[in-house]
């Protein structure tokens, strides 16, 4: 079973994302655990106080690598973990390749941003990798996590019911997914393609090659040259 354990100033925001559909499947079914950790449980500090103004001066409160390194130490006394993720947009952006490999290199923790951020020397001596979601910035590293949890836990075997379906999906071969229909054939006149109803396995597959090339190179021509 796959560990992953999520550290967090605000763990209460990341409840929600777990509690439905697949993550809420893989959970109980026990193929992966996912467990919250509040960062102020860490602190030594009497007000239990995770932030402190940066030096230099600026605006902007900063993460403190005391209770940060606290938390990984105590993970890390009762797992091995292949990697240890901070989510901060400053970061190489998350692709379908890195989703692939995470769901496979086995126990991870995820570190979420917040404020201004954390301080370096967690970036410099604790994490192993950085990851962004995209070039824009938000309250925090929260909604990150869940979103690269949700990446990875859909990938690993026996959490959706038929495993082809996430092996087809955008980008996983450089191609955006093929367009998709489902019942009535027909509806207000406007009609299934043809081939798709013909029960001709090796053409509808042939077409579905097609209508996903010809969709990468209208909307995302870019991964054709990787």
């Amino acid at each position: 079973m796959i560990k992953i354990d999520i550290i967090s100033a605000t763990p209460d925001l990341l409840k929600s994302p777990f509690s439905g559909s697949i993550m809420k499947r893989a959970l109980e079914k026990k193929i992966v655990e996912v467990n919250f950790h509040d960062l102020k449980d860490f602190s030594k500090s009497k007000n239990k106080q995770i932030d402190d103004y940066q030096f230099g001066g600026g605006a902007g409160m900063v993460l403190m690598i005391e209770p940060i390194h606290n938390c990984v130490k105590f993970l890390k006394k009762q797992n091995e973990y292949s990697e240890i993720i901070y989510m901060t947009p400053d970061a190489p952006i998350l692709d379908q390749k890195k989703c692939n490999h995470l769901s496979i290199c086995g126990n991870i923790i995820i570190i979420c941003g917040h404020y201004k951020g954390i301080d370096q020397r967690v970036r410099d001596h604790i994490v192993t990798l950085e990851i962004s979601i995209g070039d824009y910035v938000l309250s925090g590293g929260e909604l990150p996590a869940a979103i690269l949890c949700d990446s990875i836990i859909r990938l690993i075997p026996g959490v959706l019911n038929d495993e082809t379906s996430a092996l087809t999906d955008s980008f996983q071969d450089n191609l955006l997914a093929p367009p998709v229909y489902t019942r009535p054939s027909t509806f207000n006149k406007l009609k299934v393609p043809d081939i798709l109803i013909s029960g001709d396995k090796n053409k509808i597959e042939s077409w579905r090659e097609e209508k996903s090339l010809e969709k990468t190179k209208r909307l995302r021509p870019d991964l054709l040259k990787k």
